[in-house]
């Protein structure tokens, strides 16, 4: 898997957008980022999956997918080994991902504080 072939199934998502995030290309559906591209180097992307799907692709597919180290990858936030990546398995991470933001509200701005 290509980072051009991930940009692409990235994108084919409904009402996803390219932008970038601490010098990462993200993949975002709302204003919320659902994959990035180059984490923790170009041979990664990360999916920011619900703890419980990702327990389930890291035990499914190994080779492919692991936690992001840290508090990020409690969360849910999973690498993907592109080059270990087929595009069926890489769909269907992603699609759920987007599912996961697409169906939530947009966080409403906060107010300002009055002094």
């Amino acid at each position: 898997m290509s980072q051009s072939r991930f940009r692409k199934i990235a994108l084919d998502l409904p009402d996803a957008v390219e932008g970038a995030h601490q010098g990462h290309a993200d993949f975002r559906v709302g204003k919320r980022i659902f994959a990035t591209l180059g984490y923790p180097d170009d041979a990664w992307g990360m999916v920011k999956l619900t703890p419980e799907q990702q327990a389930i692709v890291v035990a499914a597919e190994p080779d492919i997918f692991r936690p992001v180290p840290g508090g990020w990858g409690k969360g849910g936030s999973t690498n993907v080994r592109l080059a270990k990546a087929d595009p069926t398995t890489l769909r269907s991470a992603l699609t759920m991902a987007w599912d996961n933001l697409a169906a939530k509200p947009a966080m409403k701005p906060r107010a300002a504080k009055r002094a």
